[in-house]
């Protein structure tokens, strides 16, 4: 059968994108099984897309599938829902599918109140999926009552079979990297955790279920192989198992696989030679849901993590130079002017790199939904209004949403004044094994500053002085060609056109076919109005559009007008500036 997975569009736009822009990797374990079981599969990333109808009713139109399968959460369930209509008003005959983890919890209501969606996967989608599929190629019709994972309607409403055994051996689904592109990859199902705001406990069970170290690298080389070089490894636990993390990354060393990767973890899982391992094997970013600074309320959230638990994580995890993120949550229930001080103290603390900072949503399929719904008399109905999620805030007496976004604005800017001396107070691992990775680390980090996220925030100060302070620290341990050509760039945006000439000439001594350094040097040569050999540096890299752009002031310069209007068409072919 032609199957269509489909990622869809969410309600709201995001501060944080990679928050819900990625298509979850269970749509291409899913899609990997099927392609195996010899049928037609296609994903669909509808990202982007709400305010695009047409576009999707001509991709559906295109496709004509015989069956759509939608991998759901509550941000984009409308969605959704949306996307079914056109494709049952386009092909009443198609086939719609919801799975995820918002169908699994209210299966009913979607059944329910939604007759565009014919059946919902409960559960881990794999099996059930390719039951369905294999069933309505059959005739006659097939029988839903026999697919374990399903919910559908009978005569007397909506009906849930019951649930598969889990997938006690991941490594019997076929690799997906044989088949899709994509960069986030997953080593593990389930958390070992109970956290209350959180729906993994309900959906995958705190037994943790492993791919092999063997599988994990191989997608890994499959998606390097297709150009893939920086991984997000998207488990909530990922240390859960030092063992199979060493294992991990003495094989993604073994086979001098040049990749960079950033993982999660919990921060009562961390230990140094496991940091030390993940550090060699190419990670470079550690994020840890700390969720406050107030134990109570981590303990309501069932989160019961020691603060020195936590102070030692992170302290670990920058020595060994790894860029160290922090979650937190506010606007939790007990939230108060107190505990938004502690969880500033606790920030100041642990000196996180970067902090991401959420206030308290409430969804189904979560402990803290189940006591929400019981205390404000409120059932999965709240859901037929086109919202993508329930402010905890909104509906808790002892909380207004003016008080929740004045502890927003104080978290934020508290942590943006921390910074700077968080910055200058980073200490490294003494290990001389580590002078390149602490390069590459203190680099990297320099790079936020003068160039990157951090770059655009005025709340922050003195940002070009932390980025030359890093660019320097980090060639201080060794040459690293980042910090060579950010250093460098700073130098020119003062003005310092020798100092920077100086530090490119003794970069592309140890890279000299370094092309960014190269066209950087062949800059500087125009800055100090030397066309000629700015022209011989340049002219190797005339696909660059930055190389192209300065070819065209040189010759200008000497007045080679044909020449100069080459490079300067050249430019407006590279960039897509046109006549």
């Amino acid at each position: 059968m032609k199957v269509l997975l489909i990622y869809p569009y969410c309600l709201e736009e995001r501060l944080h994108q990679e928050d819900v822009y990625v298509a979850p990797i269970g749509l291409y374990y899913i899609g990997a099984l099927l392609k195996a079981k010899g049928h037609a599969v296609e994903i669909l990333n509808l990202q982007g897309m709400k305010d695009a109808p047409e576009r999707i009713r001509a991709l559906l139109a295109d496709k004509q599938p015989d069956v759509v399968g939608f991998s759901i959460l509550n941000a984009n369930r409308w969605g959704g829902i949306e996307v079914a209509r056109l494709a049952k008003a386009l092909n009443p005959a198609v086939v719609t599918v919801f799975g995820g983890v918002t169908p699994t919890f209210l299966w009913r209501h979607f059944l329910t109140h939604f007759p565009e969606i014919d059946y919902v996967v409960v559960g881990e989608g794999e099996f059930p999926l390719l039951h369905l599929v294999q069933a309505l190629e059959k005739t006659p019709a097939p029988d839903p009552a026999a697919i374990l994972g399903l919910a559908w309607r009978d005569g007397g409403g909506p009906v849930c079979n019951p649930a598969p055994k889990p997938i006690r051996n991941l490594d019997v689904l076929p690799q997906p990297a044989r088949y899709f592109r994509f960069q986030h990859v997953a080593l593990t199902r389930g958390c070992p955790g109970n956290c209350t705001f959180c729906g993994s406990p309900l959906f995958w069970g705190r037994r943790v279920r492993f791919h092999s170290s063997g599988y994990f690298v191989d997608q890994l080389e499959l998606l390097y192989r297709q150009g893939v070089t920086f991984f997000y490894v998207s488990d909530d636990t990922f240390m859960v198992s030092a063992k199979r993390v060493i294992a991990i990354c003495r094989e993604i060393i073994r086979r001098r696989l040049p990749i960079s990767w950033a993982a999660i973890s919990r921060v009562d899982l961390v230990q140094p030679e496991v940091l030390a391992w993940m550090r060699r094997a190419g990670c470079t970013q550690i994020s840890y849901g700390v969720e406050s600074g107030s134990a109570a309320i981590r303990q309501s959230l069932n989160k019961p993590l020691e603060t020195e638990q936590i102070k030692r994580a992170f302290d670990l995890t920058v020595r060994h130079g790894l860029f160290s993120r922090a979650y937190f949550i506010y606007g939790c229930p007990g939230e108060s002017d107190h505990t938004i001080a502690e969880t500033l103290a606790l920030i100041a603390a642990i000196k996180p790199l970067s902090v991401i900072f959420y206030v308290l949503d409430v969804f189904p399929g979560t402990a803290l939904y189940a006591d929400f719904c019981r205390r404000f008399g409120l059932d999965d109905d709240i859901w037929l209004n086109r919202i993508e999620d329930i402010i905890y805030c909104e509906y808790d007496p002892a909380l207004t949403p003016e008080q929740v976004k004045r502890w927003g604005r104080q978290l934020r800017e508290g942590f943006y004044r921390l910074l700077p001396d968080v910055v200058a107070n980073i200490r490294l691992l003494e290990d001389p094994d580590f002078a390149p990775l602490h390069a590459d680390f203190l680099s990297r980090l320099a790079m936020t500053f003068s160039h990157g996220d951090y770059a655009r925030i005025g709340a922050i100060a003195d940002r070009g002085g932390l980025a030359a302070l890093l660019y320097d620290r980090a060639l201080a341990y060794h040459p690293d060609p980042r910090a060579f050509l950010g250093r460098a760039i700073l130098y020119q945006q003062a003005g310092a056109f020798d100092q920077a000439a100086a530090l490119l000439e003794q970069a592309l001594s140890h890279f000299p076919q370094n092309e960014a350094l190269n066209i950087c040097l062949g800059i500087n040569f125009v800055n100090r109005n030397r066309p000629q050999e700015a022209i011989a540096v340049l002219r190797k890299y005339p696909d660059a559009p930055q190389a192209a752009a300065a070819l065209a002031a040189c010759y200008k310069a000497l007045g080679n007008r044909a020449a100069a209007d080459r490079f300067a068409r050249r430019h407006r072919d590279l960039t897509g500036g046109g006549d």
